[in-house]
C-alpha cells in the first residue's frame, strides 16, 4: 500500500497499532500515560486520514491513538468479524482510490474517557470506543457497585460486574450481557448489570452528557477493562470516574446509512424468519 500511495503522489506514514494497547496498571503508578501521549510521533493534525489494516481490536486501538487529532479512520478488515470495519482487504484498492479522491463521508462516533482515581490522585486514563468492565476475580463473584450519574441519587447495583457502553459498544459485551442495541448516531450510554442479583436491575439508557462516578461496595479488589483489552486493579478506596470524551471517532465511510445493513449481515438481526412454502408434485 505504501507503494500505491507513493504512486499517486501522496505521502504514507507508518505506524503499529501497538501504541495503543493498554497496560494494566502497576502499584507505584511508574506506566500512567495521558491520552493525548498515545498519539504516534510521527503523526500530525495535517494528516489527511488513517487507514487501519485488522480486526475490530485493531480499530479501537487505532483509535485510543489518533482521536486526538480528529482524523478520519478508514478500517480494512483483515480480521474475523470485522463489525467496525467498513471494507475487506480485497477491496483496498478501490476503497483508497475513493479516499484520496475525497469521495467519503465521515461518521463520527462517542468515546468514553474512563479516569481512575486513589483519592484525589489520578493514576490511570483511557479512551474506549465500546465499553468499559468492572467486575470482581472470580468473574463469579457477585459484588456491590455505588453508582452515581449525573446530579441523580446513586444507586447501589448488586451483580457480578457492571458495563458502561457507548451505542458502537452496544452491540459488543454489552448485547452479550442482555442489554439493548442503540443507533450509533444517538447521544447516550448504557449501564448494563453483569447477572445482577436482583430481577429489578436491568439495563439503563441515559445521556452521555451525564458523568458517572463508580465506587465499590466491596471489601474486594476488582478488575476494570476496557474494549476486551486491559486497564487497571480498582480497590475500595478508589473510584472510577467516566465522561464523553471530547475526542469523538471519526470513521471514513464509503456508503452512508448502513448500520442496519451490518446488523444483519454480522449479527443477523431483521432477517425473515417466516419459512415460505414450495410447490411440491404430489404422486
Amino acid at each position: 500500500m505504501e507503494e500505491w500511495f507513493k504512486a499517486k503522489g501522496w505521502e504514507a506514514v507508518l505506524t503499529t497499532g501497538q501504541g495503543g494497547l493498554l497496560g494494566y496498571a502497576t502499584t507505584d503508578r511508574a506506566d500512567f500515560t495521558p491520552i493525548e501521549s498515545l498519539v504516534p510521533l510521527s503523526f500530525k493534525e495535517d494528516i489527511d486520514f488513517v487507514v487501519s489494516l485488522g480486526g475490530d481490536g485493531t480499530v479501537l486501538s487505532t483509535f485510543r491513538q489518533v482521536a486526538p487529532l480528529g482524523l478520519p479512520v478508514l478500517a480494512i478488515n483483515t480480521g474475523h468479524m470485522g463489525f467496525l470495519t467498513e471494507t475487506y482487504l480485497a477491496h483496498w484498492e478501490d476503497a483508497l482510490d475513493r479516499m484520496v479522491r475525497g469521495n467519503y463521508v465521515v461518521e463520527q462516533r462517542s468515546m468514553i474517557r474512563v479516569r481512575a482515581y486513589d483519592g484525589d490522585e489520578l493514576f490511570w486514563e483511557a479512551l474506549a470506543l465500546n465499553e468499559m468492565v468492572l467486575h470482581r476475580e472470580p468473574l463469579t463473584s457477585m459484588c456491590h457497585f455505588e453508582i452515581g450519574i449525573g446530579n441523580h441519587a446513586p444507586v447501589d447495583v448488586a451483580a457480578d460486574g457492571i458495563i458502561i457502553s457507548t451505542p458502537t459498544g452496544s452491540t459488543a459485551y454489552a448485547l452479550s450481557a442482555g442489554g439493548t442495541v442503540i443507533e450509533p448516531g444517538i447521544p447516550v450510554f448504557q449501564l448494563v448489570p453483569i447477572c445482577p442479583h436482583s430481577m429489578a436491575s436491568r439495563a439503563l439508557v441515559f445521556a452521555n452528557s451525564e458523568k458517572v462516578v463508580i465506587t465499590s461496595a466491596s471489601q474486594h479488589r476488582l478488575v476494570m477493562v476496557l474494549d476486551g483489552n486491559a486497564g487497571c486493579y480498582i480497590y475500595p478506596e478508589y473510584k472510577l470516574v467516566l465522561e464523553r470524551s471530547i475526542y469523538p471517532a471519526r470513521f471514513a465511510r464509503l456508503r452512508s446509512g448502513e448500520f442496519f445493513n451490518v446488523l444483519r449481515e454480522k449479527l443477523g438481526w431483521g432477517l425473515p424468519h417466516i419459512s415460505k412454502p414450495t410447490s411440491v408434485e404430489l404422486p
